[in-house]
């Protein structure tokens, strides 16, 4: 049985995810690579949350759409950034990486069909 999202499961599960994130940077190597990476996933895997309350007060239909796009360009951000990182093995909980490689997916999906469903109201 698929449970249906409102905006207040979406929110916190966006704040569950930056909380994820900050514990993955957190846990990154003191290294040049490890401090880099760290600081952009920071920004790009917290970003989504604080970038949602924006997205429900926006002002028009247009504004919105705008709002949730810049939410998924933070998403698609944080998802490369995660790759790397499991790349370059910089993480060593590998089952927590591929949590927050899928939960951040499935935000993705949740957003492009946000968007979709935003631009056929314009019509």
């Amino acid at each position: 049985m698929e449970k249906t999202t409102n905006k207040w499961d979406l929110e916190d599960r966006l704040i569950d995810f930056s909380v994820l994130i900050i514990d993955i940077s957190e846990s990154l190597p003191n290294t040049r690579a490890g401090n880099h990476i760290a600081g952009q996933i920071v920004r790009s895997g917290s970003s989504p949350a604080l970038n949602y309350g924006e997205a429900q007060d926006a002002e028009s239909n247009n504004d919105f759409i705008h709002k949730i796009k810049v939410i998924l360009k933070e998403l698609r951000e944080t998802f490369v950034a995660l790759k790397i990182i499991k790349r370059a093995k910089l993480y060593k909980n590998e089952n927590e990486l591929e949590i927050a490689l899928k939960e951040n997916n499935e935000l993705i999906a949740i957003f492009v069909a946000t968007v979709k469903t935003a631009r056929s109201r314009k019509k």
